[in-house]
């Protein structure tokens, strides 16, 4: 069995996206692509509707682009479960009410066993002082949480061989 992977919006963000001038942003995007075309084989992938829903928004060209990353890609159900494990992440991590998407990402992952939430977005998710917390929360509910990562960081030392 593969280990699990949930891809947050913003990887499918960074591979759709034009190649940015901002030198941060590039690399990310390089990274991001590397970890795609090497490594996403050896794992099984998930999204949610949360994600197709935010990867159809804005500018419909880029919405297009980011649709082909999606295609095929497997969907974990958004249930009262996941929504009340966001819920308590919101209220004692705390994360604020405005980023209750990122905590139903984390919720996610979590409730449906995941091993990997892999994302871009280090404010709210992969972040080293949150980590902490998130996965206090997730335990304290019940769930194993998964390990909240970027590419850079899921891109080598595993091998199933």
């Amino acid at each position: 069995m593969k280990p699990t992977v949930y891809l947050e919006t913003s990887i499918i963000g960074y591979l759709a996206a034009l190649p940015s001038r901002d030198l941060l942003t590039a690399a990310h995007q390089q990274v991001t692509h590397t970890w795609w075309h090497t490594r996403r084989s050896i794992f099984d992938l998930f999204v949610s509707q949360l994600v197709l829903d935010e990867c159809a928004a804005g500018d419909v060209e880029a919405a297009t682009r980011r649709a082909l990353f999606l295609a095929d890609l497997p969907l974990l159900d958004i249930g009262s479960e996941v929504t009340d494990l966001a819920l308590h992440l919101v209220q004692t991590v705390p994360l604020q009410p405005r980023v209750a998407a990122d905590a139903l990402h984390i919720a996610l992952a979590a409730r449906h066993g995941i091993d990997y939430l892999l994302t871009w977005n280090c404010a709210h998710i992969a972040n080293a002082e949150l980590r902490p917390r998130i996965n206090r929360a997730c335990v304290a509910k019940g769930y194993a949480p998964p390990v909240l990562c970027t590419p850079e960081e899921l891109i080598g030392g595993y091998s199933n061989e």
